[in-house]
């Protein structure tokens, strides 16, 4: 990461408010704030490739998709990267790669109930921020973004989160916020 900021000036920081789309053609190395990259189907089915934040690389010449979305969860503050730099950052591009393995393990489980828990997981890692109670996870995601990305549907994630609610394995202290419990 130190490399990386030695080589870019300042000046190559841009700005993006919430809903934002980045520019898909080129790669964005993420000073702050999150973003949700995303594929359509021929379908035009969403199909949710990740969430990524502070010094996460994205952008489509980073993958093989021809339909690849970058959207602002969050005002954004991010680094254009031209494409010639991208060698020289190869411990990003391992960094990157690293977090899709994450990803892969979360959509292939099988049980829908360990997906949602898995993917809160690793929202609260990524994105949490202590509290009393556990980690808030400090994304705004409503339950059809959360089913979109897990590969479910709306009820079934609003039925499990309730379920984890009752359990004590999340506190919801306001609609769309999100607490992962501290283990007892």
């Amino acid at each position: 990461m130190q490399k990386l900021q030695q080589l870019i000036i300042r000046e190559d920081l841009h700005l993006f408010a919430a809903g934002d789309k980045l520019p898909s053609e080129f790669c964005w190395l993420i000073v702050r704030g999150a973003v949700k990259t995303f594929s359509r189907s021929e379908a035009r089915k969403i199909m949710t490739l990740g969430y990524w934040g502070a010094k996460d690389l994205v952008g489509q010449p980073l993958s093989n998709l021809n339909s690849y979305h970058m959207y602002c969860l969050t005002c954004v503050e991010a680094i254009c990267i031209p494409l010639d730099s991208l060698p020289k950052f190869f411990a990003e591009v391992i960094n990157r790669a690293q977090q899709q393995m994450v990803w892969m393990c979360i959509v292939r489980t099988k049980l829908v109930s360990e997906r949602l828990l898995l993917l809160l997981q690793w929202l609260a890692a990524k994105f949490g921020r202590p509290v009393a109670q556990g980690q808030l996870i400090d994304l705004r995601l409503t339950h059809r973004e959360i089913a979109n990305t897990i590969g479910t549907n709306r009820v079934t994630v609003t039925r499990l989160i309730n379920k984890f609610e009752q359990q004590g394995i999340i506190h919801r202290p306001k609609q769309q916020y999100i607490i992962l419990c501290n283990k007892r």
